[in-house]
């Protein structure tokens, strides 16, 4: 009995200290380094965006919808953050012409990034999200743009060879067929 005393303190220490771990989500280590500008050029440029317009944001509570990320625009940049309760911030960057033009927006080098909620998103949340608004970190990178795969290019098309070269899947045949015949 006087043992079991003894152990329990020490067991409930390690309980404490245990209930803390495993709290982090994926992608979420993160170093604070700066994304490498050639990796970050490669990926963005391999989605049709200008690498120079991609920009992320930090709002407590949300988190990156890796789905969302695309385009904005003719080669900007979009992405969303969700809340458990389906709350969502939009972010978006675009060129130095459309700034001035959106409630929540802040200039950046070379470019405009504006925030938009839905689902009850405050305005002080989006204050806070739009101060928070910078360039990827390396670990952010990571969850942020795919890495580019070296089987599409920007010039040639994909080869398939799964399709038949003719009947039912194989290229359809636009002749005209000339009448009479």
């Amino acid at each position: 009995m006087i043992r079991a005393v003894r152990v329990l303190p020490t067991l409930l220490l390690a309980a404490a200290l245990l209930t803390g771990c495993g709290t982090e989500k994926a992608g979420s280590g993160d170093s604070g380094k700066s994304a490498d500008p050639a990796e970050l050029a490669s990926r963005a440029k391999a989605l049709g965006m200008d690498p120079e317009l991609v920009y992320v944001t930090r709002a407590p509570g949300f988190t990156l919808a890796q789905q969302s990320v695309g385009v904005q625009g003719d080669d900007g940049f979009s992405a969303s953050y969700t809340d458990t309760t389906g709350a969502v911030i939009h972010l978006y960057t675009d060129h130095p012409r459309y700034a001035g033009q959106h409630k929540y927006e802040v200039p950046e080098k070379n470019c405009v990034v504006w925030l938009e909620g839905e689902g009850g998103v405050s305005g002080a949340v989006l204050g806070k999200a739009l101060r928070a608004v910078h360039r990827p970190t390396a670990g952010e990178l990571e969850t942020l743009l795919p890495t580019p795969d070296p089987a599409f290019t920007d010039d040639q098309p994909v080869q398939r060879g799964d399709l038949p070269t003719n009947g039912d899947g194989g290229p359809p045949d636009n002749s005209v067929p000339t009448p009479g015949l």
